[in-house]
């Protein structure tokens, strides 16, 4: 079974978070697990569904408990 691979676009649309914002988040270490295809600059960023669930997932927040 494979994991699906997000582009930032497909991520903002699914889960709605900015593509501007994910790429803050890389920039400075936070956010969801990502795969760079090349070292370039120019090199594509896709996330796996999976890594994005797990993230979300750590910061789920049980009722009654504080942030």
């Amino acid at each position: 079974m494979t994991d699906e691979l997000l582009s930032p676009k497909r991520v903002e649309e699914l889960y709605g978070f900015k593509a501007g914002t994910l790429a803050n988040w890389r920039w400075i270490g936070t956010g969801p697990d990502y795969i760079k295809t090349s070292p370039q600059r120019s090199g594509r960023i896709r996330y796996k569904r999976s890594a994005v669930e797990a993230w979300l997932n750590e910061r789920t927040v049980s009722g009654g408990q504080a942030a």
